[in-house]
């Protein structure tokens, strides 16, 4: 009998205790536990077949307070999704968009019907970001002049002080929206700016590029390692109902994935990924080690970036619009 490798063992066995402390965060009945309930749809818009019956975005009503707007593939192959939030006094907006989307003019509609809903005059809107790269933050400019709002700059030192985070990446800052503390985490690796954001009235965690069912693009391999761990000590012990990221790009079968450049994936994952992900994830890290390598698992890729890897992406991208357009 042969015995396994010494790191595939403790990562086997750093992953058994992970699942064992996990039990902290069961609660005692199953009745839903002390957060708000939501619905996920079964499946998203993407981007055709035909672009001209679908619309710019797809805006999905999780719960009466907690929107999840996607913005088409056939305006951005990214196809990202953005999160709206509403608390007792203000609002927040989680990204702004890819490319030319008419971002500010959903959220108004959004913002627009919630208020006579609720019949509330006034919101502030905060708008912030997951990280700062360019398909996350192309409709910044479209809120920069709008009333009662505040922008923050997908940078680190804009969301270090909008959030009040002491110690970067090692501390937690917050924002309260009105009887509705949303904590903020920092997550670099993918991005600088990277933070993650739990509602702990939901128990969702909106994990960005971070995490999610797809590639996960990691720029800086040590600092990503230690994101995930931080992500995982901070989910500990905590409700956790969704982890919620800003694309899909793995299919519904398990390892397949969804080349970049595609508009169009009628048979993608769903959005939601969960907490025994994130500790697959993390193990997986810490088996791989110091040296980063590409890895496909079932609901995710680990796939570290440098530059001939992003001229490899961009020739499949070209590659996928042509195909698409024929």
């Amino acid at each position: 009998m042969s015995l396994p490798s010494l790191p595939s063992y403790c990562a086997r066995l750093f992953l058994i205790a992970a699942l064992v402390l996990s039990l902290a965060a069961q609660i005692p009945q199953p009745d839903g536990g002390p957060v708000e309930a939501g619905s996920l749809p079964l499946t998203w818009q993407t981007g055709g077949p035909n672009c001209m019956t679908v619309p710019e975005w797809q805006i999905h009503q999780y719960n009466p307070t907690f929107f999840i707007l996607r913005e088409s593939g056939c305006t951005n192959y990214e196809k990202p999704f953005l999160y709206l939030i509403f608390g007792q006094t203000r609002a927040l907006l989680i990204d702004t968009g890819a490319g030319r989307a008419k971002t500010r003019q959903i959220v108004e509609d959004v913002i627009g019907r919630y208020q006579a809903s609720h019949k509330i005059a006034r919101i502030s809107l905060v708008v912030a970001h997951s990280h700062g790269h360019g398909d996350h933050i192309a409709g910044d400019s479209q809120f920069r002049d709008r009333p009662d709002t505040q922008l923050i700059e997908g940078k680190e030192e804009a969301v270090r002080e909008a959030f009040h985070i002491a110690s970067w990446p090692d501390g937690i800052g917050q924002i309260d929206l009105g009887n509705r503390i949303i904590d903020v985490l920092p997550v670099p690796g993918h991005q600088k700016a990277a933070v993650a954001y739990y509602d702990r009235q939901t128990g969702i965690v909106l994990s960005g590029d971070t995490f999610y069912p797809g590639r996960l693009y990691i720029a800086d391999w040590p600092t990503y390692v230690q994101s995930i761990q931080r992500l995982v000590d901070f989910t500990q012990g905590k409700i956790i109902t969704h982890f919620l990221g800003c694309h899909i790009e793995q299919s519904r079968q398990p390892y397949a994935e969804y080349p970049i450049g595609s508009a169009y994936q009628p048979d993608e994952h769903s959005l939601s990924l969960g907490r025994g992900q994130l500790l697959e994830l993390n193990a997986a890290l810490k088996e791989i080690g110091a040296q980063p390598a590409r890895r496909a698992y079932a609901d995710f890729t680990i796939f570290p970036m440098n530059a001939e890897v992003g001229k490899e992406l961009e020739k499949v991208r070209q590659k996928t619009e042509a195909a698409s357009q024929k």
